[in-house]
C-alpha cells in the first residue's frame, strides 16, 4: 500500500440491511460475557450532560456507555486480553491536531478485542469534530483509522460509521513503530487487521472519506457484508484489499467510488506463516470505481501475486475496466493469480453514456518505458479496450457493456440512481436506493455455485465472534448486492 504523498439515508441503510444482514446464533456463554462487560465499566467520566470533556488517550478497556461522547486527544490502545465495547449511540471524536511536536495522527491500536455494537437507529460513529465534516475535507485524513494488532482476536463492527481518517503514517505512529506500516510510504486505512488467526466481522456499516484504504487486511478469517463504502482514497487505494494470511466472505457491499479497485485481492507476503489468500466475493455493487486513479492503474477488481478466489454475481457499473489480473499469462509467477483454483465470471458491467472529466491520453514514461494511455473516457470503452491484462478465460459469462447501445440495453435500472452522470463523480447523495426495478436485466443470468469451493467459506460454520455465530449471507440469484425492492 504505497502512497505519494454524508451520515446515509435511512431507505439506503434499512433496505440494504433487509438483504444482507448476518445470521446470527447465541453463544450460551454469552450472557456471563456481558455481564462480565457491565461490571468492567470505564466509560470516560462524563459531565452532566453525558459527554466527556476531556480527551482521553493511553490504554482503554471496559464499556463506553450508550449515546456518550468521548474525545481522543492521543493515541489510544486496547491492550491484548483485554476488550473494549462500544455501545450503541456512542460518537468517539478524534483530535485532528495529532500527537506530538510532528502531529502524529491518532491511531485506535486493537492489541486485545474491540466490539462496536451500533444499531440501524444508533450507529457508533469514530469521527472528528463536526465542523470538519464537509465535502472540502472528504480526504484529509484528520486521524489514523483501527490497527488490530497481531493479537488481537477477534473485532465486530456493527452499524458503525467510520469516516476522516488516512493520516500519514510518519515517523512515532504506533504502526510504524509495530512494523505494520513503513514511515514516510503509506497512510492509515480505516481499517487493518494483522492476526491470521483472528476472528474479524465487519457488517451494516458505513466507512466513507478517507485518504487510503477502507479494509486493509494483513491477516485474518473475515466476514465483510453489507456495508456502504464512498468516497474512498485520494490518490490511490481500494474499498477492500485482501493479502495473504486471509480467509475472507465479502458480500451484498456498496462501494461507490473507489479511488483504484472496489476488490484488490493478492497473496503477497504468502509464506508458511501466512497462508495463501482466500477471497469468495459475491453480490457486491461497485459505482465510479478506478477514474480517480492517477493513470491507468484500477478499474474495479484487481486479482493478483497467487490470490485464491471466486468473484462472481457482482454488478460494476460505471467503471474504468473490467477486471484486470495482472501476468495472467504467466501461470504459476509470483505476479499472477492462482488462475488453476480461481473463478472470476458471471459478472454484470453495465455503463452510462457521459464522459468522465478525469482521462489519460498521450504518451508517458514508465521506468524509462515509453508507453500509451487507453483514453478511455467513457465506461463502455474502457470495458471493450484491449487491455493487455484481462485475462480471456475470466468473465466469459459476464454481461458486459462494450457499446453505446450495449451499454443502453444493459441499463441496470435502479430503483433511484442515473447511471448517466460523470464517472469520476465521488459525492454521495442520501435519496440513492440501488434495489432494482422488475424487468431489470440484473434479475437474470447470475452464477449459482454447485462446487463447494464457491461457497462462502463462513456460510454454515459461521464465525463466532463477542459470544456470537455470524454467517456469510447467501448468494443471492441476481447481479449486485439488491434485487428488486420489497
Amino acid at each position: 500500500m504505497k502512497f505519494k504523498y454524508f451520515f446515509m439515508a435511512a431507505l439506503a441503510v434499512s433496505a440494504f440491511a433487509s438483504c444482507t444482514d448476518l445470521t446470527t446464533e447465541d453463544d450460551p456463554e454469552k450472557d456471563d460475557q456481558e455481564q462480565t462487560d457491565q461490571d468492567d465499566d470505564n466509560t470516560p467520566d462524563q459531565g452532566e450532560d453525558g459527554n466527556q470533556e476531556e480527551g482521553i488517550s493511553g490504554n482503554v478497556s471496559g464499556v463506553w456507555k450508550a449515546g456518550s461522547t468521548v474525545n481522543v486527544s492521543g493515541h489510544i490502545t486496547v491492550p491484548e486480553g483485554e476488550s473494549l465495547t462500544i455501545e450503541e449511540g456512542v460518537t468517539v471524536i478524534f483530535s485532528d491536531k495529532g500527537v506530538g511536536v510532528n502531529h502524529v495522527a491518532i491511531e485506535f491500536t486493537v492489541d486485545g478485542n474491540l466490539y462496536c455494537l451500533g444499531t440501524e437507529d444508533a450507529p457508533v460513529r469514530l469521527t472528528v469534530a463536526e465542523d470538519l465534516r464537509t465535502y472540502g475535507n472528504t480526504f484529509k485524513g484528520f486521524w489514523g483509522g483501527i490497527v488490530a494488532g497481531a493479537t488481537c482476536a477477534e473485532m465486530l463492527i456493527d452499524h458503525t460509521i467510520i469516516e476522516y481518517t488516512g493520516g500519514q503514517v510518519i515517523e512515532g505512529s504506533p504502526a510504524a513503530e509495530n512494523g505494520y506500516y513503513t514511515a514516510g510510504d503509506d497512510a492509515y486505512p480505516q481499517i487493518t487487521t494483522n492476526n491470521v488467526n483472528g476472528n474479524y466481522v465487519i457488517t451494516n456499516s458505513i466507512i466513507r472519506n478517507g485518504w487510503s484504504d477502507g479494509i486493509y487486511m494483513m491477516g485474518g478469517n473475515a466476514i465483510i457484508a453489507g456495508n456502504i463504502f464512498s468516497a474512498t482514497g485520494y490518490d490511490g487505494a481500494e474499498a477492500v484489499n485482501v493479502k495473504s494470511g486471509c480467509k475472507v466472505d465479502v458480500a451484498g457491499n456498496i462501494m461507490f467510488s473507489p479511488n483504484t479497485n472496489g476488490l484488490k485481492l493478492s497473496s503477497s507476503d504468502q509464506s508458511e506463516v501466512r497462508h495463501q489468500a482466500l477471497i469468495q466475493a459475491y453480490n457486491n455493487t461497485i459505482i465510479n470505481s478506478g477514474w480517480r486513479r492517477d493513470g491507468e492503474k484500477g478499474g474495479c477488481i484487481y486479482v493478483e501475486e497467487m490470490a485464491n478466489v471466486s468473484v462472481f454475481n457482482n454488478l460494476l457499473v460505471n467503471c474504468k475496466f473490467r477486471a484486470i489480473t495482472p501476468a495472467y499469462d504467466e501461470p504459476g509467477s509470483e505476479d499472477c493469480y492462482d488462475g488453476e483454483n480461481s473463478m472470476i465470471d458471471y459478472n454484470f458491467y453495465a455503463s452510462g453514456n457521459v464522459e468522465s472529466h478525469l482521462f489519460f491520453e498521450g504518451e508517458y514514461d514508465d521506468d524509462g518505458e515509453t508507453l500509451y494511455y487507453s483514453g478511455v473516457k467513457l465506461p463502455y470503452q474502457g470495458y471493450a479496450y484491449n487491455h493487455e491484462e484481462y485475462d480471456p478465460s475470466a468473465d466469459v459469462n459476464s454481461k458486459i457493456a462494450k457499446t453505446a447501445e450495449e451499454a443502453e440495453a444493459l441499463n441496470p435500472m435502479f430503483v433511484n440512481y442515473d447511471i448517466n452522470v460523470d464517472p469520476a463523480l465521488y459525492d454521495w447523495n442520501d435519496s440513492w436506493n440501488f434495489h432494482v426495478q422488475g424487468g431489470s436485466p440484473v434479475l437474470e443470468g447470475a452464477y449459482s455455485p454447485s462446487e463447494a469451493s464457491r461457497q462462502p467459506f463462513y456460510s454454515v460454520s459461521g464465525l463466532t465472534v463477542n459470544g456470537q455465530t455470524y454467517t456469510s449471507p447467501a448468494v443471492q440469484p441476481w447481479f449486485g448486492a439488491f434485487g428488486l425492492e420489497e
